[in-house]
C-alpha cells in the first residue's frame, strides 16, 4: 500500500464521515489442498458507503467460463502456448474518481497523528468501485500496449501482427496469455510485469479451480474438477457415502409440494446447507460438468423451501461425482466448426407446467457452451416448445459466431452454425410461418429465430432423438443413452492423466 501510494493523511473536512477499515486473516491452498501462504488484507468496509456520495458505478466484467473453454479448445486445436500469470493486491492499482475517507487502519496509525484520517488516492479492497477501478485501469493499460478489446466480450484482448497472434483474458486478477510465438509471449510478459505487481505461473495448470492438464504429443488439453469435487464431497459430509451411477434418476419427479410435512422434518431441513450444496454443486456444473447441468437445474428451483425429498436428490448429484471425479473436459485436436444443439421437454415441471430447454454447442465435437432452463413461458405443444428451445440456441448461436469471427483464428467463423433439433415442426416453422391454427398464440419474440436464420447466421437442421446431444439437458436418460451423449460431448474418465 505504501508502494502504490494509496492513501495520505489528512485532517477530516467538517461535516465529512470517514468509513471504517478491518483486517481479514486468510489461508491460501494450493491444488492439494495444503496451505501455502497466510495472508492479512486490509480492507475498508464498504458496506457503509452512501451511494452517489462515495461511489456511482460498481460494475465491472469478468471473462465468462464459456469465453474460456472456447479459447482453450482453440489453444489445443492449433498447438498455442497457454501461460498464467497473477496480479499481486490488484485492486489497490484503481485510481478513484470521489474523494473518499477512512479511519487509520489499527495497528498502523501514525504517532502524532492520531486525529488524521486516511484519504484514499488509490483504491482498496472493500471499496463498492474498487473492482471496477481496477478494470478501467487495466483496460487503458493493454489497449496501450496495442491490445484490441473482444466487442463480444470485454475481457478478452488480442493482438495480430502477421502471423504472430497473442489472446489476453482477464478473470478479475488472473490473467491467461495464449498465443503462437513465445517470444511475442515473452514480450508480452515482461510489459505486464513492468505496469504491475505480477506473480509469473509458468504455463497454465489450475484455474479458477480447474486443473489443466496438457498432452503436447496428442495435442489435448483436459479440464478436470477432480480436487473441486473432493473438497465439497468432504464439506457436505458425503466423501463416504455410496456411488451413483447417475446424477438423477429416471421417473423421479420433483415439485414445490414436496416441502417438510411436519415438525421433525422441519427441524431436519432447518440444519440442511441446501442452498449451498446446491451452489458447489452448480459452479462444477457451470465449469467442466455438462453432464449434471439438468439435475442441478431441478434441484435449484426449490432453494425458498426444500424439503427431503429435495435433498435427496442433492445427495444423489454428489454421489454420481463421487464416482465419476475423473471425468474431465477434453478438447483435442480438430476442425474447429461451431455446431449446435437444441432440444426440449413438454411441460416436464410440476408446479408451473412450463418446458425445460436444453441446448449445447461444441467446436471440434466438444462441449464448450451448455445449458438447461425452465422456459419462461408455458408451451401449448411439443412444437412451441421445441421452437422457444431452438429461438434461446439460436441467439447464443449469434454470440457465438461473432466472437470466433472478432478472433480471426477460425477459418469457417463467418459460415452460419448448423443447429439440430429433433422437431420436425420446430424446424419447418423456423423457416417461415406454417399452421396459423397451432402457431398464432406464440409470443412475438420468439419469432426472432426465423430472422436469425434469414439472415443466414445459422441454419436448423432436423436430427433424430437418440443422436441429439441436448437430450441429457432435458430428461433423465437411461444409463445406456446418458454415457454415449457424455462421449460425444468430450467428456472422459482420464485417470491415467491425474
Amino acid at each position: 500500500m505504501f508502494d502504490n501510494q494509496v492513501w495520505s493523511l489528512v485532517d477530516l473536512p467538517k461535516g465529512i464521515k470517514p468509513i471504517g477499515c478491518k483486517w481479514v486473516y486468510k489461508r491460501k491452498r494450493g491444488m492439494d489442498g495444503k496451505v501455502e501462504t497466510f495472508k492479512a488484507r486490509l480492507v475498508a468496509k464498504g458496506y457503509t458507503q452512501k451511494e452517489g456520495i462515495d461511489y456511482e458505478e460498481t460494475f465491472s466484467p469478468v471473462a465468462m467460463l464459456k469465453s474460456i473453454r472456447i479459447l482453450l479448445s482453440i489453444a489445443a486445436s492449433l498447438d498455442l502456448e497457454i501461460w498464467q500469470m497473477d496480479v499481486k493486491t490488484a485492486f489497490l492499482n484503481g485510481s478513484l474518481d470521489e474523494s473518499i475517507y477512512m479511519m487509520q487502519p489499527e495497528g498502523f496509525i501514525e504517532k502524532g497523528q492520531m486525529d488524521k484520517v486516511c484519504k484514499l488516492q488509490k483504491s482498496i479492497y472493500g471499496l463498492k468501485q474498487a473492482s471496477r477501478s481496477w478494470n478501467i485501469r487495466f483496460d487503458q493499460a493493454v489497449k496501450g500496449f496495442g491490445f484490441i478489446q473482444n466487442p463480444d466480450e470485454p475481457c478478452v484482448y488480442e493482438r495480430i501482427k502477421g502471423d504472430k497472434l497473442v489472446f489476453l483474458i482477464l478473470y478479475v486478477d488472473d490473467i491467461l496469455l495464449i498465443g503462437n510465438d513465445v517470444g511475442v509471449l515473452t514480450s508480452v510478459k515482461e510489459w505486464l510485469a513492468k505496469q504491475f505487481d505480477m506473480k509469473d505461473l509458468g504455463e497454465a495448470s489450475f484455474i479458477l479451480g480447474i486443473q489443466v492438464i496438457r498432452d503436447r504429443k496428442n495435442r489435448t488439453i483436459a479440464l478436470s474438477q477432480a480436487s473441486y469435487i473432493d473438497k465439497i464431497l468432504s464439506r457436505f459430509s458425503m466423501q463416504d457415502s455410496k456411488k451413483g451411477m447417475l446424477p438423477f434418476r429416471h421417473g423421479i419427479k420433483l415439485s414445490k409440494e414436496q416441502v417438510p410435512k411436519n415438525e421433525h422434518e422441519e427441524q431436519f431441513m432447518s440444519r440442511v446447507p441446501y442452498a449451498s450444496a446446491v451452489g458447489s454443486l452448480m459452479y462444477a456444473m457451470l465449469c467442466t460438468r455438462p453432464d449434471i447441468c439438468f439435475a442441478v437445474g431441478i434441484v435449484s428451483r426449490f432453494q425458498s423451501k426444500p424439503g427431503p425429498d429435495h435433498w435427496t436428490a442433492v445427495k444423489h448429484i454428489f454421489k454420481y461425482l463421487k464416482r465419476t471425479r475423473d471425468n474431465m473436459l477434453v478438447y483435442s485436436r480438430g476442425d474447429l466448426v461451431p455446431v449446435g444443439y437444441t432440444d426440449s421437454d413438454f411441460q416436464s415441471d410440476s408446479d408451473s407446467r412450463k418446458s425445460t430447454l436444453g441446448a449445447m454447442f461444441t467446436i471440434g465435437g466438444r462441449a464448450v457452451i451448455w445449458r438447461s432452463i425452465k422456459q419462461s413461458c408455458i408451451a401449448d405443444s411439443t412444437m412451441e416448445a421445441e421452437y422457444v428451445a431452438a429461438c434461446e440456441a439460436a441467439k447464443e448461436a449469434v454470440w457465438l459466431r461473432q466472437f470466433l469471427i472478432d478472433l480471426e483464428v477460425v477459418p469457417s467463423a463467418n459460415k452460419q452454425i448448423t443447429i439440430y433439433c429433433d422437431n420436425s415442426g420446430a424446424v419447418a416453422n423456423s423457416k417461415e410461418p406454417r399452421s396459423h391454427k397451432r402457431g398464432k398464440h406464440i409470443e412475438r419474440k420468439y419469432h426472432l429465430l426465423r430472422e436469425i436464420v434469414q439472415r443466414g447466421d445459422v441454419t436448423i437442421t432436423k436430427i433424430a432423438s437418440a443422436e441429439n446431444l441436448a437430450d441429457p439437458f432435458t430428461k433423465a436418460l437411461p444409463q445406456k443413452s446418458f454415457d454415449g451423449h457424455l462421449e460425444n460431448m468430450g467428456l472422459r474418465d482420464m485417470t491415467h492423466l491425474l
